[in-house]
C-alpha cells in the first residue's frame, strides 16, 4: 500500500483552506485536491507492507510520545514544477515545534528500518496537481488564519482516476 504520515489540519484552518483552493480555482486551471483532504505530510513512506505499516505506528507513537499541539501559520503560496505540470501549494512557518516532530518521526522511521522520502522538510498543504498559474498576479485571497494542529495520522493514500483518496489508518493526539 502506498502510505504516509501527516498532521491533520484543525477543522477550521481546513475550511479556511478549502475556501482558499475555491477561489484558486476560479482563476486556475487544474486538478484540486478534493475538500476534506488537505494535510501537511511530515514523511511520504511509498509503498509499505503490512509489517512497515505497525513499524510506522510505532515510530508514530514514539515520534509524538510527550510532543504538544503544532502551531500552523500560513505563510503564502508556492509551487512545485513547471507549466502544465506544477503542483501548488500553501506554504506553513516551519516553527521549532514542527520542525522538531517532523525531526523525530523521521528518526524514529529510520531507527526501525522505514525508508521515505528524504527531501528537506518543506511544511505545506497541496492544493492542486498538474496546476497552470495564471501570468498575473493573484489578488484578494484570503489565507487561512494560525491554529493549531494536534492530531498526526498515517494515512494509505489510494491512486484514483480523479486524484488520490487518503484512508486513515492509524491516529495519534498531540497532548
Amino acid at each position: 500500500m502506498r502510505a504516509f504520515v501527516a498532521l491533520e489540519l484543525p477543522e477550521a484552518f481546513a475550511d479556511e483552506v478549502g475556501e482558499l483552493a475555491r477561489a484558486l480555482a476560479a482563476t486556475c486551471e487544474g486538478r484540486f485536491v478534493r475538500p476534506g483532504s488537505h494535510h501537511l505530510t511530515l514523511a511520504f513512506l511509498g509503498e509499505v507492507g503490512e509489517a512497515e505499516a505497525r513499524r510506522a505506528m510505532d515510530a508514530l507513537d514514539a515520534a509524538c510520545a510527550g510532543a504538544g499541539a503544532v502551531e500552523l501559520a500560513s505563510a503564502g503560496l508556492g509551487s512545485f514544477g513547471r507549466g502544465r505540470d506544477a503542483t501548488l501549494w500553501l506554504g506553513v512557518e516551519k516553527n521549532p515545534e514542527l520542525a522538531a516532530l517532523s525531526g523525530r518521526l523521521r528518526e524514529e522511521l529510520l531507527a526501525r528500518g522505514l525508508g521515505f522520502d528524504e527531501k528537506p522538510f518543506l511544511p505545506h498543504v497541496t492544493l492542486a496537481r498538474r496546476a497552470r498559474l495564471p501570468r498575473a498576479a493573484l489578488e484578494g485571497l484570503v489565507f487561512p488564519r494560525p491554529d493549531s494542529a494536534a492530531r498526526v495520522t498515517l494515512y494509505r493514500s489510494i491512486l484514483e482516476p480523479d486524484g488520490a483518496r487518503y484512508k486513515p489508518l492509524y491516529t495519534v493526539a498531540l497532548a
